[in-house]
């Protein structure tokens, strides 16, 4: 690495700082200009909110968007090279760059988070606390663990890493349709991550990752970071979102027609759906809850308000956004099961039906969120939409049972972990039948079984999912192997610690334990400190895939181009690819289906000259 490398990462901190810098001064020297005394403290919402902006715009110019696009578009050239290290530490239009930053962005953010749980599970094994200082503290610790955990990691790693790497050479595509803003989309993750994480630093919020209002703005100024920082991650999502459809598309290779295209491109590609249609509803949300703020306006006021608005605007993306998370998951499991099994994909309609079924439905489920807020006439309609749920998500099911029947199952580690996955998501699926279901709903609402549920659904489904596909597409991305035996070694310890937690976390929420609430009744103790041990070994499992992946990209043992024996485009190129995804001068025209595992089943594939293709 050279100077010229890693510069415009620097650069970009530096000028984030003296922009925000900036803005905090200009607004507290105007406030104080026009109302003196005590304002002007440069930890005002309106300082906090121009400043964050200003200083949002001083980390884009300084990473390198300046250079890469602004002065580009006026008549000016590109000053540096889209190639090389230093594309991963500056604004390019790689994909395969934007897909190592995404997924290096939402490792240190899951470790952030991660510690975060560990203060917290230390905190809970006294019923009086035993690590924060303050009450205040712990509801702050777990409102920025939930914020990071959702919005940084479970939105983005499988999304914004795999997809973005495998899903233009999955449709033999070379480039997206909008490189450039597919390149900004992962450079929005940092500022959004530390604007949330130093959110204690100006004041604080405790109001649970949700920032549900009056609890938004009755604590601490810090909740203007959970805003700013919340809507950045969202607008990191929704920018991938319309880069992965808009590529679908219109670059998708000859003879890619829509029954041939692969499972996970419509896993991303219906996730990418749901974050278009919604991610505004919950943006609008946060602007109005910004603008009650700063502006003095009485969107959610107590009097006057409509207090329940927020809510509702709120789930309108984050209960689909749950199925963001896991439907890229669920297209994985497809994916890696018919390579594990050697059997033709079973039900594949069915399964692209699951994909339709939950964009129609998703929307619509939102309310049983706060069914004890809201009128009678809402709960039965709510309830049967919400348990609906289950029947496109059981397609999916059916077409990963179906596939390993009667297959010659090979157990690898990325198939181990899907398979865990299957088995967590199964759990927390069963269990959220309790939480869609009016009775029972008024009963465990804001109980840790609810959290519990929710671990299940999100932490079981999606991460045993990231974790495996990092092991499957390890040979593809670097070249090398990863030690199989320390994979499946993570595999058992990650699955037999999560289980030992978080089932934990149904008994004590069943027994009457609240969440969000620092301090518990003494008889609670025993449960809680055999969930907190159980964490922290689980906590300390993940250091297990950290010195694996890094010791193997350096000493495992060499892959060849296809070591899986996979079908799909992405599995033709080199290992590791080169910068273009396909040779130059031929183009891959697909010509049956790539999850056809018969015996003497035909090539997928052709490569034929570039000018032959047109």
């Amino acid at each position: 690495m050279t100077f010229a490398d890693w510069w415009p990462l620097a650069r970009g901190v530096l000028w984030a700082a003296i922009g925000y810098i900036i803005g905090t001064l200009l607004v507290g020297i105007i406030e104080h200009s026009l109302y003196g005394g005590s304002h002007g403290s440069l930890a005002s919402p309106r300082e906090l909110t121009v400043g964050y902006i200003f200083g949002l715009v001083g980390w884009f110019m300084g990473i390198g968007v300046w250079e890469g696009w602004v002065k580009p578009s006026f008549g000016g050239e590109e000053t540096w090279l889209n190639k090389g290290v230093g594309r991963y530490f500056r604004f390019g239009t790689e994909a395969k760059a934007t897909a190592t930053r995404y997924t290096i962005f939402a490792i240190a953010t899951f470790f952030i988070a991660g510690m975060l749980a560990m203060a917290i599970r230390v905190d809970l094994l006294s019923p009086h606390g035993m690590f924060f200082a303050t009450k205040e503290q712990y509801n702050e610790a777990f409102s920025i663990h939930g914020t990071l955990m959702l919005l940084a990691v479970a939105a983005l790693a499988i999304l914004g890493g795999i997809g973005n790497y495998i899903l233009p050479p999955m449709i033999g595509a070379r480039q997206v349709v909008f490189p450039k803003l597919m390149g900004l989309s992962s450079w929005f993750v940092p500022p959004g991550v530390v604007a949330v994480a130093l959110s204690p630093l100006v004041g604080g919020y405790e109001s649970g990752w949700m920032g549900f209002p009056p609890l938004s703005t009755m604590g601490g100024t810090g909740i203007i970071f959970y805003f700013m920082g919340a809507a950045t991650l969202l607008l990191s999502s929704w920018a991938g979102a319309i880069n992965f459809v808009a590529t679908l598309v219109f670059l998708r290779t000859k003879g890619m027609t829509l029954s041939r295209v692969p499972m996970f491109v419509y896993g991303v590609a219906s996730a990418s759906v749901l974050l278009i249609i919604f991610v505004p509803y919950t943006a609008t949300a946060f602007l109005f809850n910004l603008f009650d703020m700063v502006v003095g306006t009485q969107f959610y006021a107590l009097k006057g308000g409509l207090t329940l608005a927020y809510q509702d605007m709120f789930w309108w993306l984050f209960h689909p956004e749950v199925y963001v998370f896991v439907l890229p998951a669920w297209a994985l499991w497809l994916e890696i099961i018919t390579v594990f099994s050697r059997r033709s994909l079973f039900g594949r309609g069915w399964a692209v039906a699951g994909f339709v079924g939950i964009m129609a439905i998703s929307g619509a489920v939102g309310v049983h969120h706060f069914f004890t807020q809201v009128g009678d006439a809402r709960l039965p309609i709510i309830m049967g939409i919400t348990e609906m749920v289950s029947v496109p998500t059981g397609f999916f099911y059916l077409a990963a049972i179906g596939t390993l029947w009667g297959g010659r199952v090979r157990i690898t580690s990325p198939l181990l972990l899907i398979l865990m996955s299957m088995v967590n998501f199964l759990i927390g699926g069963l269990t959220g039948v309790f939480n869609s279901d009016v009775p029972a709903n008024l009963q465990i609402h804001n109980t840790f079984f609810v959290v519990g549920h929710f671990h299940y659904t999100i932490l079981g489904g999606m991460l045993f999912t990231w974790i495996g596909a990092l092991y499957y597409y390890f040979p593809k991305v670097t070249g090398r192997m990863v030690n199989e035996f320390w994979a499946k070694l993570h595999a058992w310890w990650f699955f037999i610690f999560f289980n030992f937690t978080f089932m934990g976390f149904f008994v004590v929420g069943l027994d009457g334990m609240n969440r969000r609430i620092a301090t518990y009744l003494p008889y609670l103790q025993p449960m809680n400190d055999w969930i907190s041990i159980n964490a922290f070994l689980l906590g300390a499992g993940f250091l297990i895939p950290l010195v694996n992946l890094v010791y193997s990209y350096y000493r495992g043992p060499l892959a060849g181009q296809n070591p899986w024996g996979a079908k799909t485009l992405d599995w033709q190129m080199p290992s590791p690819p080169p910068y273009e995804n396909f040779p130059f001068g031929k183009e891959p025209v697909v010509v049956s289906d790539f999850y056809n595992y018969e015996e003497n089943a035909p090539e997928p594939v052709i490569w034929v000259d570039a000018k032959q293709s047109t």
